[in-house]
Parts: C-alpha cells; sequence; structure tokens
C-alpha cells in the first residue's frame, strides 16, 4: 500500500479527531504555493481568509471567523497546535460526541475571532490573525471543566492532574499577552473561557453545538441527491355487484311452514275443505 493509499484509509476510518489534524496539514499545505512569499520568509494571508480586526471586514466577510481556524503561519505554529490538538481531542471525545467536537470547535473559533476583533478595534488597531489555537483551547478547558481531576501520565514526569496541565497553558498565555502576538493571546484566553462556558451551559441542559449540527444538517440535506420513490400501479379490482339472495334456509321454512299449516287443515276439517290454490301448493311440494 502507498503512503497516499494509507493516508486516504486512515482519513475514511478515522473519527473527527483525526479529520481535523488532516483538514488543518491539508491546508497548510495548499496555503504554501498560494500565499507563502519565499523572498520574505513569511505567509501573506489575505482578509478573506484571515480574521481581520477591522469590524466591516467581518460584516462583509464573516466566513473568515471559521476560515481562520484552518490556517497557520508558519511549519512550528502547526506542528504545536496540531500536538495540543490531538492531545484535547482524544480527551474531549472520552465524554463527549464527534458532534459537540465539532460544535464546539467551530463556536470556540467564532467566539474567539470576535473577542479579538472587539479588543483591537478598542485598542485601535488593525492585524489580521490565522490558526486553531483558540478553537483547541475551547476543547481543552471545556475537557478540564468537565473533568478537571482527570489523571494524565506524561514523560519523565508521571501523573499529573488535568487542570494542572491546562492551568500551565493559561498562565503561559497571560503572562505573554504583553510580550508579543497580543491578539493571538487574547484569542487564547477567549476560547478557553468559551469552552468553560460551554460546559457550564451543558450541564444545565442547553447544549450550544446543537446549532452547529443543525446548520451542517440542513445543508448537507440541501445538497444531497433526493431518492426519488419509485411510482408503484395498484391494480384495484372491481368488485362485482352484490346480488341479494333469499337464503334458502328462509325460503325452506317458509314453505315447511305452509305445508304445515295445510297438513293441520286436513287434519281437522278433511282434505276436501282446501282450496284450490291449497291442493296445487301442495301438490307441488310433494314432488
Amino acid at each position: 500500500m502507498s503512503i497516499i493509499e494509507d493516508i486516504k484509509l486512515q482519513y475514511k476510518i478515522g473519527g473527527i479527531a483525526n479529520k481535523m489534524i488532516y483538514w488543518n496539514v491539508g491546508v497548510f499545505l495548499l496555503s504554501i504555493p498560494l500565499f507563502y512569499q519565499f523572498k520574505l520568509g513569511v505567509f501573506a494571508y489575505p482578509d478573506w481568509i484571515a480574521v481581520s480586526s477591522e469590524p466591516l471586514a467581518i460584516l462583509y466577510k464573516p466566513w473568515t471567523l471559521l476560515t481562520y481556524a484552518f490556517f497557520h503561519d508558519g511549519f512550528l505554529h502547526l506542528f504545536f497546535n496540531m500536538m495540543v490538538l490531538n492531545f484535547a481531542s482524544r480527551l474531549f471525545l472520552t465524554f463527549f460526541t464527534q458532534k459537540q467536537y465539532l460544535g464546539l470547535y467551530f463556536l470556540g473559533a467564532i467566539f474567539a475571532g470576535l473577542v479579538y476583533v472587539l479588543s483591537f478595534y478598542l485598542f485601535g488597531q488593525s492585524w489580521i490573525m490565522v490558526g486553531a489555537s483558540a478553537a483547541i483551547m475551547a476543547l481543552l478547558v471545556a475537557t478540564t471543566t468537565y473533568q478537571p481531576l482527570m489523571e494524565i501520565r506524561l514523560l519523565l514526569i508521571g501523573n499529573v492532574k488535568l487542570w494542572h496541565i491546562t492551568g500551565v497553558i493559561l498562565l503561559l498565555d497571560l503572562l505573554q499577552i504583553q510580550l508579543g502576538n497580543t491578539g493571538g493571546h487574547i484569542a487564547h484566553l477567549s476560547g478557553a473561557f468559551f469552552g468553560y462556558i460551554y460546559i457550564k451551559l451543558l450541564q444545565n441542559g442547553t447544549d450550544l453545538s446543537k446549532m452547529v449540527s443543525a446548520v451542517i444538517d440542513f445543508f448537507a440535506n440541501l445538497f444531497s441527491p433526493k431518492k426519488s420513490t419509485p411510482f408503484k400501479k395498484v391494480h384495484v379490482n372491481p368488485k362485482k355487484p352484490t346480488v341479494k339472495r333469499e337464503s334458502k334456509i328462509v325460503a325452506k321454512d317458509k314453505t315447511q311452514q305452509q305445508i304445515d299449516e295445510i297438513l293441520d287443515k286436513i287434519s281437522q276439517s278433511g282434505y276436501d275443505s282446501l282450496t284450490a290454490e291449497e291442493k296445487e301448493f301442495l301438490f307441488k311440494a310433494g314432488k
């Protein structure tokens, strides 16, 4: 089996976590010949892919609140994000469904994108942002909120509580806000906050991921070919007209009754007392 066929097989049999990693890696590879400036050694993403801190850009290009979460600004950016995504995905799917996973990934990215736009608008700065970090943090913090005391075995360290790992990651984001990539760290913390809110609402009976599932199902049904129901011709046999027939049993009873009456008359008054009609009836009945 070739490498390409093996990748196709892994994608086909893998769950939503594997597919999400494949999507991020695939999009990154496609973006290299399209947006990577080899002379400068940087990616130059347009504002119809990356989320812009300009509010008007969001109004005209609302899809960027999702597309930015599948693009990355370099191989290391992708590599570390995919490592954390794989870790968070396995934990999240231990307790929740794939539809909830996909819904939280999308909603976490949208929420973080909106907070990023609002914060940079208030700062009076104009930047663009890409990366799946905010959506990944939503998954990680959601799982930590649900099972904070879950033990994770780390190489060279041993068993640690899940909330310890998540707490260290959040603390690093807080400490690095002023050092650089301010927008990115704000988005990370925003995604983490949304993951926390998602679990709290879910525990109260409100599953926000159902909104995403409903939208996905709507478009899936809209573009999927409808199965035509084959026409079945039904043959109906015409009803034969019902003919009222006098019951033979009833007819026999009436005839016997008339015979009995005639015989009673004969026993009382003799045969000569019968009328011509009675004699004829008795004659025919005796045949």
